[in-house]
């Protein structure tokens, strides 16, 4: 049984999807302060079958505990559930030190009293920091994180390492993700957040379906061609998958160390203005947005070198930026009839 936690969360759907496409019983915890219980619903559609699904706090330690007492016979863990917006964080830190932090040694040490078993840890390439050098690969320096939101990612990521070499059944990989878009093709599931979005792209597709009334681009005097941030985009279908292929690898033993990590992207760097533009094309229409300050918190650009993921972990991408950003306006749109019906 393969235990995900935020599986109701955007990638932690995605994810269960394909655990589920491979044969693995999933059971999800979620506790819905970022995800809705409806998710399940499209989940249950696509997997044929609705996964065992308990509401805890993972926060709260009873509650962690007495979770693991009643399923001893979890076999991987995929730890989604965090807080994950950079801006968010520069003003919330401590919000976000409790949240990704507090709940990761709380699993850790029920899986030690388990004996250890295999660990996927949603880390990021905020890691990096300004990184020296693009493409960045998985020797990159890790630098002083420049969002407390960054700095769990790093501290979790020394969590992880550390309790690994006093615990060697615990197998455990850290997967680096750059920036995750798009959604299912099916259009049962995608990116839902709730409020105001904190990514790029939700925020793009709200405010072209007329949720928001104008996209804010934060800072066009970076050291780039057009002047904006670059990140590196990647579909969250081909995300999801990566999951899985890491999961096989900790299952099946083929990793000589018990902690690994490794990037998952494209490969390929895309301004915030190109983005903007691949979603005109896809959609027909322009887009309201402006220009205003930095933001705190944002690197200038960052974008990965995967060649170890697609070595060991044979992992490919399937998907283009084109893909992923019609995938993402299909959702939304859909999002909105099925509202508009309601």
């Amino acid at each position: 049984m393969i235990l995900v936690t935020g599986g109701l969360g955007y990638i932690g759907s995605h994810t269960v999807v394909e655990l589920c496409n491979k044969g693995h019983e999933v059971i999800i915890v979620d506790d819905l302060s970022n995800s809705q219980l409806s998710v399940l619903d499209g989940i249950e559609k696509l997997c044929g079958h609705r996964p065992i699904f308990e509401r805890v706090d993972l926060k709260d330690k009873v509650e962690v505990m007495d979770f693991f007492k009643k399923y001893q016979e979890i076999t991987g863990v995929i730890h989604f559930a965090a807080l994950k917006a950079v801006g968010q964080s520069v003003d919330q830190p401590l919000l976000y030190y409790e949240n990704n932090l507090v709940v990761l040694i709380y699993l850790l040490q029920e899986l030690k009293k388990m004996g250890g078993t295999n660990f996927i840890f949603s880390s990021s390439c905020t890691v990096y920091g300004e990184a020296d050098k693009l493409p960045i690969t998985e020797a990159a320096t890790v630098k002083p994180a420049t969002s407390p939101y960054g700095n769990t990612k790093q501290v979790g990521e020394e969590i992880i390492r550390d309790t690994c070499k006093v615990n060697p059944k615990l197998k455990a990989i850290a997967l680096r993700y750059f920036n995750p878009i798009g959604a299912h093709s099916s259009g049962e599931i995608g990116e839902l957040p709730i409020g105001v979005p904190q990514n790029l792209v939700p925020f793009i597709t709200q405010t072209a379906i007329g949720l928001r009334e104008e996209l804010s681009v934060f800072g066009d005097d970076y050291p780039t061609e057009d002047g904006t941030c670059i990140r590196d985009y990647v579909h969250v279908v081909d995300l999801a998958k990566a999951h899985v292929a890491a999961l096989d690898r900790l299952m099946q033993g083929r990793n000589d160390l018990n902690y690994e990590v490794f990037n998952l992207g494209t490969g390929k760097g895309s301004s915030v203005l190109e983005v903007i533009q691949s979603f005109e094309r896809v959609s027909g229409q322009s887009l309201n947005y402006k220009i205003v300050d930095r933001r705190p918190g944002d690197v200038i650009q960052a974008y990965a070198d995967t060649k170890k993921a697609n070595e060991v972990l044979e992992w490919q991408v399937k998907y283009n930026l084109g893909d992923a950003i019609k995938s993402a306006w299909d959702w939304e749109q859909r999002i909105k009839k099925t509202t508009t019906k309601g």
